[in-house]
């Protein structure tokens, strides 16, 4: 019985997890922070070789090793896999903004999903894919 309360008492005082925030390596800092900006983030930094970019409540951060590069992994780029998963309010007006700028590439248009979302992907000129999502009403 005391080994129950013991359990009981420890979950009723367990941490409380608030946030993720997604972490790219990259080999050259400053064109990556350019190349965010393009995507209204605001980037900070923060030498040597660390940034953080930031729009509204989302927020990625950089850190450079220099001359990394991304390993080569096909099967990653077959099944299109995520590098990061943004929730927006407004998804239809994001890929429109997104859409007019000449350095960035919609991979996969705007479309509704089986699990209820409604979704778009950018690849940044790392390679990282980039999907912008909405719930469908």
């Amino acid at each position: 019985m005391a080994n129950a309360e013991q359990q009981g008492t420890h979950a009723a005082v367990r941490a409380h997890l608030r946030k993720s925030t997604t972490v790219f390596l990259v080999g050259n800092i400053e064109p990556t922070m350019k190349w965010y900006e393009q995507l209204g983030f605001t980037s900070r930094y923060y030498p040597p070789g660390f940034a953080i970019l930031r729009r509204d409540d989302i927020e990625i951060f950089l850190q450079q090793q220099p001359g990394y590069v991304a390993p080569e992994d096909s099967g990653r780029q077959e099944r299109e896999a995520w590098d990061i998963y943004i929730v927006t309010d407004d998804v239809r007006a994001l890929h429109e903004e997104y859409s007019a700028l000449p350095g960035v590439e919609i991979s996969r248009p705007l479309c509704p999903q089986d699990h209820g979302m409604l979704e778009f992907d950018v690849m940044d000129l790392n390679g990282r894919r980039l999907v912008f999502a909405q719930p469908i009403q």
